[in-house]
């Protein structure tokens, strides 16, 4: 059995690029929410013509959408995953153009970040997974009669990781679902969906904890290896806790364009 020195390195010099998970499969079971994003993306997709994927990430959901509108464009705003995307997209013939991102929705406060390079009612289908969006954006781009689709990371996500730390787990409301429906009421667009749910992902040891943690960097900003050895060391010797199961909050929301 590998030692907890062993686990933690390997963590540590796995391969990530794009938003490419798969080296933590083999070490952890997905959980699976009420609903299918690529389903409820799919139905949708067969009915537009033109399609944008915001937040494409290294272009791995967007590549496994099939069909796909005529013309799909895709956009990222982290400047290491665009070549990802290219590489993997473009030869679909998905064009993929680096914007400027948007603060997370729930931090706006009247920040206008998060335009998007395309003229006005360009896209029957603006699609959108766990990426911030500029309502007012997403709204313009989008054709009369056209339908906007996240799936967004919900509040309480990181709850079972920060225990497993031992540390304070931030105190948060239950959801920004009712604040998304308002974003987008806001900027014209009529809900037509919205549902709230949970996915049970277990991971199977050390090392796809700290993996996952160095990857989603963002999830728990106390993180460090440093100051997290002692609990991280003392959950791997405490076989009873595995698998250790983190219960990750999400919602999907659809909207319309009148």
């Amino acid at each position: 059995m590998p030692t907890f020195e062993e686990l933690v390195d390997e963590a540590l010099t796995a391969p990530f690029s794009g938003w490419d998970f798969s080296w933590l499969r083999s070490r952890s079971t997905p959980g699976k929410l009420p609903w299918s994003y690529l389903r409820e993306l799919g139905r949708r997709a067969v009915a537009a013509d033109t399609m944008l994927d915001m937040g494409t990430g290294g272009g791995e959901v967007l590549s496994r959408l099939h069909p796909r509108p005529a013309v799909t464009v895709a956009t990222e705003a982290w400047p290491p995953n665009v070549p990802v995307a290219a590489d993997r997209l473009r030869p679909l013939g998905i064009a993929v153009v680096q914007d400027e991102g948007a603060r997370e929705n729930y931090l706006r406060d009247g920040d206008e970040r998060g335009r998007l390079p395309f003229r006005d009612g360009t896209f029957a289908l603006v699609a959108n997974r766990h990426e911030a969006f500029n309502a007012a954006e997403v709204s313009r781009v989008l054709a009369p009669g056209g339908t906007f689709v996240t799936q967004q990371v919900d509040f309480r996500t990181y709850d079972d990781l920060y225990r497993l730390l031992g540390l304070h787990v931030p105190e948060e409301p239950e959801s920004w679902l009712p604040l998304a429906r308002e974003q987008a009421e806001r900027a014209g667009l009529v809900v037509v969906g919205a549902v709230r749910g949970e996915e049970r992902e277990e991971f199977h040891d050390i090392a796809a904890v700290v993996y996952y943690l160095r990857v989603v960097s963002w999830a728990i900003p106390e993180f460090s290896l440093e100051a997290c050895s002692a609990r991280l060391r003392a959950a791997h010797d405490s076989r009873q806790l595995w698998p250790v199961v983190v219960r990750q909050r999400r919602f999907l929301l659809v909207a319309a364009k009148p």
